[in-house]
């Protein structure tokens, strides 16, 4: 699905490990099911956790722990795309910061929803007595996810185009904030 992507760091709570060939995914896991840590994988270069969120790569992917890009290393990042895949992994200031810069920060509640897309699909297909295979959740989950980031990336250019400098995460609130006041709209409720 990814073969041209390249994973060239990754960590753990007890440091990270960096190579700029690359890392295999499969040795490294064993690794840390084996002894607790990436640190342990062999012939790296071992960094901080603080020294990965620097390093000059294309897509950075904070996955753990909120508030590790902040306003006093935020000018440091030099990711391209920020996916932040932990919950609030950037605070306001550096997300400020970061756009400045020109990085796209896919926000939390937009690149987290998958998890919840999923758990609706089980909803629904439990009400309604019928199941979906896998192919079928997929196909429908790469689709809602799409369209989501779609309309969020869409909504961004709009409102650039318009003179109005807004970063992703408002996009992603102007977005959600509309489809909420649309739903209630339509029930009747205003």
């Amino acid at each position: 699905m990814f073969s041209n992507v390249k994973v060239v760091a990754v960590s753990d709570s007890k440091g990270g490990i960096y190579s700029e060939e690359g890392l295999p995914f499969r040795e490294v896991f064993r690794t840390k099911r084996e002894t607790g840590t990436v640190t342990n994988y062999p012939n790296v270069k071992k960094i901080s956790n603080e020294e990965l969120l620097e390093l000059d790569v294309d897509i950075l992917i904070p996955a753990a722990l909120e508030n590790v890009i902040r306003e006093d290393n935020a000018d440091r990042v030099k990711a391209k795309i920020v996916l932040e895949l932990a919950n609030g992994p950037t605070t306001p200031e550096a997300d400020r910061i970061l756009h400045k810069k020109g990085c796209l920060v896919l926000p939390d509640f937009l690149a987290n929803a998958g998890g919840v897309t999923t758990s609706y699909f089980e909803w629904v297909q439990n009400i309604n007595g019928y199941y979906w295979d896998y192919p079928e959740v997929y196909a429908k989950l790469d689709k809602k996810m799409s369209d989501a980031t779609w309309d969020v990336l869409n909504t961004l250019k709009e409102y650039n185009e318009k003179g109005k400098d807004i970063h992703t995460r408002n996009a992603a609130y102007i977005v959600s904030v509309k489809r909420v006041a649309d739903a209630m709209k339509t029930r009747g409720w205003i």
